[in-house]
């Protein structure tokens, strides 16, 4: 019988080995898998603030409804469930299969997790060689991290959502100030757009100088004239192709700058100011002359296609990034520029007003096909909304509403059936910073029941709720950290405990 016993031997370890590898998989579940402490979002609640009743069909352009029970939707796959940080500062893709386990608080793969799901088959975190020494030295690096700032929510039931978003945002930083907007390949370049919203999550999250590095980044790369491409190459070098300049990078900037002066301690705000200004000026000159006869000409914003007529989503941030120019520059000692910059945003707006409020805010000045843009008029965008468009941008969620709960760009965009979370979070944040606490909380519960295994945030969520395409999304995370830090602001009498 001496067979039986090695086969026997052989079963007892692999068991084992399964424990061991399961314990440590719900271990780690506390730092990064989504949570299920919330009952379901209730679709037939959802209306265009996210808190009202649609019945789960949305009306799309010129009344066409969208079938949440149709057949032929997108199927993508999952590139990736999260980005993983090694020892030697790389970053390496968590495969969408693997058995992922981290070190606890991290994005750090746990070197003993790894070996005993390659040893029973399994995908492990990672393939590369993991020292548990450099492996928790690196985890103590990311953990002082998160430390150093606060995490948004914290004691509330967001409290990981926001962890695992910072998480990654500090994944996804790869160079001092240089924050890929994703892992997987065509997006593993700098986007001005993206790095904007990050710069602003990471300065309301208390990680000011993480948040002025993105920018000196931003500055590096900006052409003479203040114009930007739509990407950069991570070491700065260029443009990765010949996509081309996109105008609204410009208009991001500055109100990003703006934005995290305004998270500057008061004894830091004019040092702070002066190092912004540089970045702030040259974009003013630019936007100065773009907007000079109202309107700037038409450019590709964050749909990323060519346009034959100016958008929305150009136009709005050019106006809110104008606002924010007055202000740094006003801070850095430089009042004409500052002037220039106040009347250029004021005559923006108006032109801007005149030409978009007409169709409700929409994709286009000449036809009203709704838009995620339409939140770019509200707060924390322009400083004061238009009258009537925060009726349009809660409108705006019929056309765009898609089966898993989440928002498609615009009402104009592919009937696939895919939720997008750069717009779902973008209104989760927009919601939150008008007061409707219900709507945020309904869009962030989205986002939260459809991450990963890992707990990143993915670009999108297909019809059926799986996630798809890339994971983690910087643009995303930073709008979910934003999004709960401004439920925090709005509410400070309830505590994060009261984020319910």
């Amino acid at each position: 019988m001496p067979d039986a016993a090695v086969v026997s031997r052989a079963r007892r370890l692999r068991a084992c080995a399964v424990l061991v590898l399961v314990g440590a998989l719900l271990a780690a579940a506390g730092t990064g898998a989504p949570s299920a402490a919330r009952p379901p979002v209730d679709a037939t609640r959802l209306d265009a603030t996210g808190s009202g009743a649609v019945g789960g069909v949305g009306a799309g352009v010129g009344g066409t409804a969208v079938d949440v029970t149709a057949t032929d939707h997108a199927r993508i796959a999952l590139y990736q469930q999260a980005v993983s940080v090694l020892p030697d500062g790389a970053r390496a893709e968590v495969p969408a299969d693997a058995l992922a386990v981290f070190l606890p608080g991290t994005r750090v793969p746990d070197p003993a997790a790894a070996v005993l799901a390659g040893a029973l088959g399994a995908t492990p975190t990672t393939a590369a060689a993991l020292g548990p020494r450099a492996a928790t030295q690196a985890a103590g690096a990311q953990r002082t991290w998160v430390a150093a700032g606060e995490v948004p929510g914290a004691g509330g039931p967001y409290e990981e959502l926001a962890r695992a978003a910072l998480l990654d945002l500090h994944s996804l930083t790869v160079a001092e100030g240089v924050v890929v907007a994703g892992w997987s390949e065509k997006w593993r370049y700098v986007w001005p757009r993206d790095s904007s919203f990050v710069a602003v999550a990471l300065a309301r999250t208390g990680h000011l100088e993480d948040a002025l590095a993105v920018l000196d980044f931003l500055a590096r790369v900006q052409e003479a004239d203040g114009s930007f491409e739509a990407r950069y190459l991570p070491d700065g070098s260029g443009p990765p192709d010949d996509r081309g300049l996109q105008t609204d990078g410009t208009g991001w900037a500055m109100w990003a700058a703006g934005l995290v002066l305004a998270e500057a301690p008061a004894d830091r705000r004019t040092a702070t100011a002066e190092r912004l200004a540089p970045l702030v000026e040259r974009s003013a000159g630019r936007a100065l002359a773009l907007v000079a006869d109202g309107l700037p000409p038409a450019s590709p914003d964050y749909w990323e296609v060519p346009e034959v007529e100016v958008t929305l989503g150009t136009a709005a941030p050019l106006v809110a990034g104008l606002e924010q120019a007055a202000v740094v520059l006003e801070a850095a000692g430089r009042p004409g520029p500052a002037a220039e910059a106040a009347a250029a945003a004021e005559g923006a707006r108006r032109a801007v007003v005149d030409a978009f409020g007409a169709t409700g805010y929409g994709r286009y000045a000449t036809r009203g096909v709704p838009d995620a843009a339409s939140a770019f008029v509200l707060t924390p965008f322009w400083s004061t909304a238009p009258h009537d468009a925060a009726a349009a941008w809660r409108a705006s969620v019929t056309s765009m509403l898609r089966p898993a709960r989440g928002l498609a760009p615009g009402g104009g965009w592919r009937r696939d059936g895919v939720s997008w979370t750069p717009q779902t979070t973008l209104y989760a944040w927009v919601a939150a910073e008008q007061g409707d606490v219900a709507g945020a909380l309904r869009w962030l519960d989205v986002v939260d029941r459809h991450r990963t295994s890992s707990g990143a945030i993915p670009e999108k969520v297909l019809a059926d709720g799986s996630p798809a395409a890339v994971a983690p999304l910087g643009w995303s995370a930073a709008c979910v950290l934003l999004a709960i830090d401004a439920l925090e602001r709005a509410t400070p009498e309830r505590g994060s405990r009261g984020l319910t």
